[in-house]
Formats: structure tokens, sequence, C-alpha cells
């Protein structure tokens, strides 16, 4: 979404690489893979092994309830990490927080994010805390979350190999749907009834890429699963696209086989219903959904480890030579452009200056 000139989320393309990307300081033959657009991590070397690094906001949005929160902001963080193949291993964190969260709001959180830090096995080892004004929910510090590999036993996005299969999990437009659901249950409600808008607000817990990389990881990583993506901002589009890209491949996606969760996809059109917006579903942010590109002979493999953790999948389509992302209709080949804008923004405004408007009425 833009505000007058200013793009609100990521910076685009032609800003990065006219801005940031000519200029990183000094150069140090140990950074392995540095800042790539469209890759989400960087790795250092060290003797005989690979340290993943990524760096993404510390996102809290109290709205979600402090158990959501806590649950998100740690797996936007570990799920860039295990998109490598690599477990999430330490976490770096500075928390810059607005004058409005009490000590014991902190206390409450702090707490929920130190138990799914536990699950997942990532141990924290410093950072900052402190009270500041001028700021405010969502973005309240900043995070470095790392992996330890061996030399070289990690993936990314820039090793898609031609004759790879495609690989798609949960299916598009996972965290339009999670978020929209939690925020605006009355809107679903209203729709379709209390049940199902309950059960619309577990999709929430559907938006971590964390447990699908690892277990894709089993099948032997650049061996078995060659790259891993997951599908933020831009939604599926923006995942393939940058999986091509970074790759220096083509890929082409099969019409029929693109697909999206049964509750997801009720969701999304009862938002469309409600602000008259018309969504490209595989066009909308979907943290949770993991595309990855795997070895054809291992494809079958990999749907069934997927399964086994009750992981819905499908393969899509495949890597070719060449460039660019297409479709597939069974007649012809449709090329997919970088989409200009994320419907989800669009969407969430719109209801939320609708539901303010209503309350004011």
């Amino acid at each position: 979404m833009s505000l007058g000139n200013q793009v609100i989320g990521k910076v685009n393309r032609k800003l990065f690489e006219e801005v940031i990307y000519p200029q990183l300081g000094a150069k140090d033959p140990s950074v392995v893979l540095g800042p790539r657009f469209g890759v989400d991590f960087g790795v250092v070397r060290l003797g005989d092994h690979d340290l993943i690094f990524e760096v993404d906001p510390v996102y809290v949005v109290p709205e979600y309830g402090w158990e959501k929160s806590a649950w998100f902001a740690i797996n936007i963080l570990a799920s860039d990490v295990a998109v490598s193949g690599v477990p999430p291993r330490y976490l770096f964190i500075d928390l810059n927080l607005p004058m409005s969260m009490t000590d014991s709001e902190l206390a409450t959180l702090w707490t929920l994010m130190h138990r799914e830090c536990e699950k997942l096995g990532i141990s924290v080892v410093a950072g900052h805390t402190g009270r500041y004004g001028g700021l405010d929910y969502p973005m309240i510090g900043g995070a470095t979350m790392v992996g330890v590999a061996k030399r070289d036993e990690w993936v990314s996005p820039t090793m898609a190999r031609p004759g790879d299969v495609v690989i798609m999990t949960k299916g598009a437009a996972v965290e339009t749907a999670g978020i929209l659901a939690s925020m605006f249950p009355q809107v679903l409600e209203k729709r379709y009834g209390r049940e199902f808008a309950e059960r619309a607000s577990r999709i929430f817990w559907l938006q971590s890429v964390v447990e699908d990389a690892l277990t894709l990881s089993k099948l032997g990583l650049r061996r078995g699963v060659s790259a891993m993506h997951d599908a933020t901002e831009y939604g599926v589009w923006g995942a393939l696209l940058d999986i091509a890209e970074a790759s220096g491949v083509s890929i082409v996606v099969r019409e029929s086989d693109l697909f999206v969760n049964d509750d997801v996809m009720k969701v999304v059109r009862a938002f469309e219903d409600f602000t008259g917006i018309k969504v490209d579903q595989f066009a909308a942010i979907s943290e949770g959904t993991l595309i990855a590109t795997v070895s054809r002979d291992r494809a079958q493999e990999a749907l069934a480890l997927l399964a086994s953790k009750g992981i819905e999948a499908r393969i899509i389509g495949e890597v070719r030579e060449g460039s660019g992302v297409y479709v597939d209709n069974g007649q012809s080949l449709k090329k997919v452009e970088q989409p200009e804008q994320d419907p989800f923004w669009l969407l969430f405004f719109r209801t939320l200056d609708i539901l303010r408007r209503g309350e004011a009425q």
C-alpha cells in the first residue's frame, strides 16, 4: 500500500537496488550470502560452519491477544531462518516499547515469547529493552534470529534448478484470512454465524512455515529440496517471482493445481463482499504458505512427509530454463507480473474504516 509517493511495507526493488544494495559497508569474504532482494536471510561462514542470519521487526498486535501476539512475533522471525532448512537456534532482540505498554503487559508478552522460544529450541542470547516516547504498535523493536549449519548444508531462493517440481503448502492467502478473522470476527459472524467465526479464528495458527520447511529438509538440503521461500507480502505470486529471479530460472504453475483452503476462501469472500474490493488471493499476504522446489524423484516423498505432519500440500508446477513466472491454463501460458500492491492492506483498512464509521453513527 502507498501513502502519497511512499510505499507502506518493504521498500520496492528500485529503491533497494539503487540505495541499499550498492552500499553494504566493508567487504568480507566470510559473507557467503549477502543482502538480496527476495531473500530473507544472509549467511556468514566461520570455519566449517555457516551461520544463517535473519533480521525483522518485532511485530506485536495487542488486538490479537497476548498469546497470539507472542506466537506470531516469534514465528515470523523463526520462519525466515527455517526456510534455509536450518532450525532457528539463537535470538538477539531489541524491544523498544511504547509508553502505553504497562509492566504487567510486558511481563505477559515476554513470558509467552519465552515459552514459544523454548518450544522451538531457541535461546535468547542478548538484547535491549526500553520504553520510549514516539513509538507505537505493531513495530516495537527489531530482532536477529540465527541458525547454525555445517558448511553448505542450507538452501536459499537462489538454488532452484530446472527440472525441479514446485510444491505449495496450505494454499494461498493464509495470513490475509488469519488476520482478518482474528481482528474482525463480527464480519464473519454476521455472514456465516458464530461457529464459523470461531473456527476461522484458528487459521491464525497456520501462519508459520517452521514445521513445513524443517520437514522438507529431511529430504536432504540441495539434493532433495533446493529452494524454499515463505509467501509473505504479495503472496504466492511474490514468492514464485522471488525464487525465479533469484535462481535465474522460469517457473510454470498449473492453474488447475493452485489451491486455497476452503475456510480461507470463505473468509476472503466475506471481506470482499463487505468492502466491495475484489481480491486476487494468490497476490495476498500469506505467511504460513511455503513455496519449495524439490527434485522430481523426491516429490512424492516430500508430499508424504508433509502429510505425516498434517500439512496440506500439492505439486503446483515445475522449474524450467528461462526467466519469469507463468500460469498454464491448459491452453496457453500467461505471464505473472509483480503485483502493484498487496490486496490485504486494502481489505484491512477498508474494513476498519467501515466499522469505525458504523460505530460513529
